[in-house]
């Protein structure tokens, strides 16, 4: 295998045998020229390589062979046939808490996972604090891991996987469970080990996540890799497949089949943005009189924040209010705000900027602003000015929970770089209407228009 390759199969099939009876295993035993069983193939034939620092999504319907697929690269699984190669540190969530012993402490439960995974008792230590802060479960990391929720579970299970620094991270339906500031924390995980160079397999049914965090991804089915393309190519192809009618599905296996044979440019394809309705993100309670106006709830707050390093300027206190000053962020379909924060410079600056962005809880990048174009830039800023900086919008985002980024770039050795920036560093939750037509995540304020063919008036809904 190439070094440049982390992932390779050949022609990897897997049986398993379905005994209709317990004793027929046996009988098979004591007769082996007689079979008993039956033959289920989950996979046939797959031929795959992930290059190294690449992201692989794989969707399927259920019982299509994902999970099998991804056990055999994980090495819990031995193909019937074929070779596979895996070239670096393999970090794997798979199936919720496995290989955790119940009876254990979280805390033993890290240190038995960390040494499965390769890791020295010393680098077990000395990462078990960002483990344990990561999991966020506090003294229930000293309790037996038979009386955690299903959501300390994985908190934990992903902490460990995601702390060892694998050069490869398998993930299998994990990022479900779990608050949307949790989930916004593994997405930043999982793309900080992107951006260095680790190698992504990941598992959804979720289309919105394979979009976002995938470059490439895999259709399977029935065991057999129907498709590899682009995620946008893909993506469409599964939903289209998975709400075909039973009679319509072989001849669409068909022209995906031929699609896979004729698809040369995956690399090609242009980068896309992606807006969904993820409603995972709408699942909470709020009365009908927070419905009515916006609130602050002092418990939204982002886990996953990140800081840049200062280059002679210092962001602080970004928060959200209305147009009137009141401190919220709970918000409201249509109304305006203002987000806010103050830059304190320690030394002086030239051609500054600031900006803003809102994300989703996936990370995906829906907008922002800067306060100038790049020709506008302010010239100059005196070491200790304090600049307060203001960026009123209008909330269109449909309801569901979002993240927001401050920015000030400035003129550094001849070329523009980040004087501060800080990612996820607020979060606000836009709350339920009783009466929304907008579907997605934006709403453009659309309007229909309803007319009945075989009469002369005409339906109007706004």
């Amino acid at each position: 295998m190439g070094e440049e390759t982390a992932i390779s199969l050949q022609n990897v099939s897997k049986c398993f045998k379905r005994y209709t009876h317990p004793v027929d295993r046996l009988k098979e035993l004591l007769l082996p020229q007689k079979t008993y069983a039956q033959e289920f193939w989950a996979l046939r034939d797959i031929n795959l390589a992930v290059l190294k620092g690449s992201s692989l999504g794989i969707v399927g319907r259920n019982g299509s062979g994902k999970s099998t697929l991804l056990q055999i690269v994980v090495g819990t699984l031995t193909p019937t046939s074929g070779q596979v190669q895996v070239n670096g540190r393999i970090s794997a969530l798979l199936e919720l808490g496995s290989g955790f012993n119940p009876e254990f402490t979280g805390r033993q439960n890290v240190f038995l996972n960390g040494r499965l995974l390769g890791l020295e008792q010393k680098q077990i230590e000395a990462k078990f604090d960002d483990i344990a802060a990561f999991a966020d479960i506090g003294d229930f990391i000293e309790q037996p891991v038979k009386t955690y929720s299903s959501g300390m579970f994985v908190r934990l299970a992903f902490a460990v996987a995601i702390n060892v620094e694998p050069d490869i991270l398998v993930v299998d339906e994990a990022l479900a469970v779990g608050d949307e500031a949790f989930q916004r924390k593994c997405f930043a995980r999982i793309q900080a080990i992107q951006d260095g160079g680790g190698t992504i397999l990941f598992v959804s049914h979720s289309a919105s996540s394979i979009l976002e965090l995938c470059k490439s991804a895999i259709l399977v089915d029935s065991g057999e890799l129907l498709l590899s393309a682009s995620p946008k190519t893909v993506v469409t192809k599964y939903q289209k497949l998975i709400y075909a009618p039973a009679d319509k599905v072989e001849r669409l296996k068909q022209e995906i089949r031929h699609l896979k044979n004729n698809y040369h440019s995956v690399n090609e394809v242009k980068k896309i943005s992606t807006i969904y309705n993820n409603e995972d993100e709408q699942n909470y309670q709020i009365t009908k009189k927070q419905q009515s106006f916006s609130q602050y709830d002092p418990n939204l707050i982002p886990n996953s924040t990140v800081y840049y390093v200062s280059r002679g300027a210092k962001i602080d206190n970004s928060h959200i209010t209305t147009l009137d000053g009141k401190l919220v962020n709970i918000l409201s379909q249509k109304h305006q705000y203002i987000y806010k924060y103050k830059v304190i410079f320690f030394e002086k600056a030239y051609r500054v900027r600031f900006g803003m962005l809102i994300k989703t809880v996936s990370g995906l990048e829906l907008g922002g602003a800067t306060s100038h174009t790049i020709y506008e830039a302010i010239e100059y800023i005196d070491e200790g000015q304090i600049i307060e900086v203001e960026f009123k919008f209008k909330c269109f985002l449909q309801p569901g929970v979002y993240f927001l980024n401050s920015g000030v770039v400035g003129n550094v050795e001849g070329r523009e770089q980040f004087l501060d920036r800080h990612i996820d560093i607020a979060m606000f939750r836009v709350q339920p209407e009783d009466d929304i037509l907008a579907t997605g995540i934006i709403d453009f304020c659309i309007e229909s228009d309803i007319s009945f063919a075989n009469k002369s008036q005409s339906l109007k809904l706004a």
